[in-house]
């Protein structure tokens, strides 16, 4: 399994071993003792997993986790092809405010882990692109925010034209600056990245 690390501190673009033969192909995505040979060897204990399906144009996030135990995310396509993108939402973070784009595609498996506080966001660039994540906590609504993937001061990459297809919470989300100011944000180096299971709620779209 070979990894790079991204302009988020934390973040890696992981990419697993490949094995084609005449019926076509597998690809080892996730072993718990593997991550501990990667760059910054994350600590990562898979407790939930989702799917979502989505049409072309349909942008998701900027989602993150601001608990104390933070949730920390592999992220991969299973069908499609996806620009994934990393926002490091964490406040007093080194690389506060940043971000970086990976493009994930069901034709080459490759994934993204997101640290515990670190935002996350995607653009679906075809129809039925089918997004997976591995996550390292139960789900705790409280805890799910958001900050706008349209910020203009963030400046990601989020085709305008044709207008995105998004939900209403992350429509209203609030830019990064005012979710700082209203204290709304994961303080960097405070989240674990795994907790015991508990009780699950309805959940919102990753």
């Amino acid at each position: 399994m070979e990894a790079r690390e991204l302009a988020v501190e934390g973040a890696l673009e992981i990419v697993p071993p490949l094995f084609p033969d005449r019926r076509g192909a597998f690809c080892p995505l996730y072993e718990e003792g593997g991550f501990a040979e990667l760059p910054g060897a994350p600590r990562f204990r898979v407790v939930r997993s989702g799917l979502s399906v989505n049409h072309a144009g349909v942008v998701r996030g900027v989602h993150y986790s601001r608990g104390l135990s933070g949730t920390a995310k592999v992220v991969l396509c299973a069908a499609g092809e996806a620009l994934d993108l990393v926002v490091d939402v964490r406040a007093g973070s080194p690389t506060f405010g940043r971000w970086e784009a990976v493009r994930l595609s069901a034709a080459r498996p490759r994934a993204v882990y997101c640290p515990p506080g670190v935002g996350h966001a995607f653009v679906s660039l075809t129809e039925g692109t089918t997004v997976v994540y591995l996550m390292s906590t139960p789900y705790r609504p409280g805890d799910e925010l958001a900050v706008s993937v349209l910020d203009p001061v963030l400046g990601l990459p989020v085709p305008r034209h044709p207008e995105p297809v998004m939900s209403e919470q992350d429509r209203a989300a609030p830019p990064l600056a005012e979710a700082l100011e209203r204290g709304l944000l994961p303080r960097y180096g405070t989240s674990t990245g795994n907790s015991s299971p508990g009780v699950r709620e309805k959940e919102e779209s990753t």
